[in-house]
């Protein structure tokens, strides 16, 4: 039940999602903010003095593969919302597994992506009989009852892949697209991935006029569609069938990017540039990140091995390439959104972590060259526009009470985002 009881943050300087606007008292009940006034109202039940702090609208990570022990984990670095890319929490997920479930992110799915049998991500799935480890350590968590729930979920969504026509074949696709739909998908994401990034050259592709069929069918369907690419080359054909996003970004930098940022700006394409992940396959790990005094105490063991290793898949690639890819991009006008591609803890998978990686990006993309507020706005007001979501990503009255305090000033020194205070998910507060 949400909590009705009058809240205000005091002397908060206040980055509104999409500038800075001083500091403002922000009052919030009934987990919506209700005003925000320069004074403090006489009639507040819980006062919050946020001296010295910034207040933020609830972070949001743009790409994940989450589950409820890991919307759990994004919640305590204030991402009050992640947005699966592929994975079971449609909203017909979102009621069969999240009933009751507190202290957790919210969550939106594009349901399972559309793949050739065999295709990207067949190559990082472990190998063997049964579930995977990764799975197994997850349900060692649950209740009988969640495991029951998990385990159901799980053999209806097998059971609908056997069932389903052939995705490569043109009526497949956009069979699949429809089946995605009628799960409650909130979008739709196909994969235009051969391979040769992930160390593993030669995987299936769809034939493009298949997966441009099956776009124009999402399309026809009411939601956006988002293509995974990891080259130039993939992200190419992504622009051609007529996506409206690109889950990641080229890793590569040919001599024509120049003309295909051109067209993805000419577009209005969105770019997830997902460059936590692009270091990690070039070999960088996170472990600066997972080590630092104000995260390590929110990761588990697990996690920090994850975060203190790497993709590793291809070394040869350079992150002066991704930078520059990133700021032509953002000069040319293209949104940039805030995005980690983070999924489970295995060293394989490694570089990442839910809810950390989101802070990570953001220093990233100032690395890259947008400024504080630019890489703020990527994690708030930009990612809510661009998915649809207009009840979040801004401290304005009648929006989500999402909110995160943190110590000093993002808006100027972009690492301050780790440095909570408080964070409130629809009002309620869960910062400890």
């Amino acid at each position: 039940m949400t909590n009705t009881k009058s809240k205000a943050i005091i002397n908060a300087n206040v980055f509104d999602g999409k500038n800075v606007i001083g500091k403002k008292t922000v009052v919030f009940s009934g987990g919506v903010i209700t005003s925000i006034l320069n004074d403090l109202p006489a009639d507040i039940d819980d006062v919050i003095d946020g001296e010295g702090c910034t207040l933020l609208p609830g972070l949001i990570d743009a790409h994940v593969h989450t589950s409820v022990e890991f919307l759990k984990d994004a919640l305590k670095f204030g991402i009050t919302t992640e947005l699966e890319m592929m994975g079971g929490f449609t909203s017909k997920g979102r009621e069969s597994q999240l009933i009751g479930v507190t202290g957790a992110a919210d969550v939106r799915s594009a349901g399972m992506g559309l793949t050739a049998p065999g295709g990207h991500p067949d190559e990082l799935i472990p190998k063997g009989d049964g579930i995977p480890e990764f799975v197994l350590k997850e349900m060692e968590k649950m209740s009988e009852e969640e495991k029951a729930i998990f385990i159901a979920a799980h053999q209806a969504q097998k059971e609908e892949e056997e069932s389903g026509a052939d995705v490569t074949s043109l009526n497949g696709a956009i069979d699949f697209v429809r089946r995605q739909v009628n799960n409650g998908a909130d979008y739709f994401k196909i994969m235009i991935e051969e391979g040769t990034v992930m160390n593993a050259p030669g995987l299936p592709l769809i034939e493009t006029p298949v997966l441009k069929a099956a776009v124009d069918e999402a399309h026809k369907l009411g939601k956006i569609a988002i293509a995974h690419v990891l080259t130039a080359e993939a992200a190419k054909t992504a622009v051609e069938i007529g996506v409206d996003g690109l889950a990641h970004l080229f890793i590569d930098r040919p001599d024509w990017t120049q003309d295909l940022i051109e067209s993805i700006a000419s577009k209005g394409i969105f770019v997830t540039p997902c460059l936590v992940l692009n270091s990690s396959i070039i070999g960088n790990s996170a472990c600066h990140v997972a080590n630092d005094e104000r995260v390590e105490n929110k990761l588990n063991e697990d996690w920090k091995m994850t975060m203190c290793s790497c993709f590793n898949t291809f070394p040869e690639g350079n992150m002066e390439d991704n930078f520059n890819n990133v700021k032509d991009l953002h000069d040319a006008g293209v949104d940039i959104l805030v995005g980690t591609d983070v999924s489970v803890p295995m060293p394989h998978l490694g570089g990442l972590a839910h809810g950390v990686s989101v802070h990570h990006e953001m220093q990233l993309l100032v690395e890259a060259g947008l400024s504080p507020i630019e890489a703020l706005r990527s994690a708030t007001s930009v990612t809510s526009k661009r998915f649809n979501l207009s009840d979040r990503g801004l401290i304005a009255e009648g929006m989500r009470a999402d909110l995160l305090l943190v110590k000093g000033d993002p808006t100027k020194n972009i690492s301050d985002s780790l440095s909570i205070m408080g964070i409130w998910k629809e009002g309620e507060s869960y910062y400890s």
